[in-house]
């Protein structure tokens, strides 16, 4: 391959990208036996979330970049991940509150306020009911610090490397693990947000590689994934998560550039098919399991079916969310 590879188009096809890594997460989390050969690829599909952490860190040093203001950060960052959230998390748990007669996720009124506020019972208990929010959340609200830090001491931009580190340590060092082992799926994604963030210099200012480092990408690509297979079809259980997750890293880098230089190639209606799915991905994330899957996987359709049923309903029900609340936010500029 002759032509540089170019890392602007990772925010060209942005939306494609995060549509694509909507689509894994949703196929990991449709029940497969492991008898089926391609059990260990569909539970690879959980780097998806990985992906969405590394698109938004490249996506947080544009905006940051282009306006340094930790109001206009925080307004935007949270403007397009609250309202969904808040409509949701009432729908899941307050009828959970109701229906449970120990409470649920929320044994008392404060901590039902401060489930649907914050997600508090993800911190509090490890509730993985929509445990991406509140981590993205707490995320946004360090990065304008980590970003300030670069810019002004680039030497700092090692700290993802640190942070690799601190997920050993929660799994390991007898403190840190009492303290917030139960949170191991948040810290172990913490370096991969911050290497986000060190790649949007790169992506913003349109470096390129060149064109032969294509099989570079393929050879990490390749390893990585044969290791995360391997992990899931033959050690799943005797392992800390933390150890396949670190193995996400440079699957989810080389992977990234991979799939930006296939959707080069790629017709025009698939990739506004995947922008799409892109575009109303939280509110996919947000519905797909406890509103939709929740309720297909007792007909026992299968994996395809199953599969093929929730993401239709799925991308259905988003998109009604996602116009829904277009609408009331407009509607409360105009007021």
């Amino acid at each position: 391959m002759k032509r540089p590879i170019e890392l602007a188009d990772i925010s060209r096809y942005r939306g494609e990208l995060m549509g694509l890594a909507m689509i894994f997460v949703m196929l990991f989390h449709v029940w497969l036996p492991k008898s089926n050969p391609m059990y260990g690829l569909v539970r690879c599909g959980n780097v998806g979330v990985d992906i969405f952490l590394f698109l938004s860190g490249i996506g947080l040093w544009y905006s940051w970049t282009k306006n340094p203001s930790l109001k206009h950060f925080f307004k935007r960052r949270y403007a397009r991940v609250y309202p969904a959230w808040l409509v949701m998390a009432c729908l899941f748990y307050i009828p959970n509150y109701i229906n449970c007669p120990d409470g649920g996720y929320s044994p008392d009124i404060p901590n039902l306020i401060a489930n649907i506020l914050v997600g508090w019972s993800f911190w509090r208990i490890d509730d993985l009911t929509f445990w991406f929010v509140p981590s993205i959340m707490l995320l946004y609200t360090f990065a304008p610090a980590y970003m300030n830090l670069i810019q002004r001491h680039p030497s700092y931009r090692w700290l993802p490397a640190l942070a690799m580190v601190l997920a050993v340590m929660v799994q390991y060092y007898p403190p840190v693990h009492g303290a917030v082992g139960h949170l191991e799926i948040f810290f172990s994604r913490i370096p991969i947000f911050l290497l986000g963030i060190n790649c949007g210099t790169l992506v913003k200012e349109k470096r390129t590689v060149e064109g032969t480092s294509i099989w570079l990408m393929a050879l990490a690509f390749v390893m990585s994934l044969a290791m995360c297979v391997e992990f899931e079809e033959s050690w799943r259980g005797r392992f800390p998560l933390f150890l396949e997750r670190m193995v996400y890293i440079p699957l989810t880098v080389s992977g990234v550039l991979l799939m930006s230089q296939m959707l080069r190639h790629t017709p025009q209606a698939v990739k506004r098919a995947l922008a799409f799915v892109g575009t109303i991905s939280l509110e996919i994330y947000l519905i797909h399991i406890q509103f939709v899957l929740k309720y297909i996987t007792p007909y026992k359709l299968g994996y395809c079916l199953t599969a093929l049923t929730m993401i239709a309903v799925s991308l259905v029900l988003a998109w009604i969310l996602h116009k829904i609340v277009a609408l009331v936010e407009a509607k409360a500029r105009i007021g």
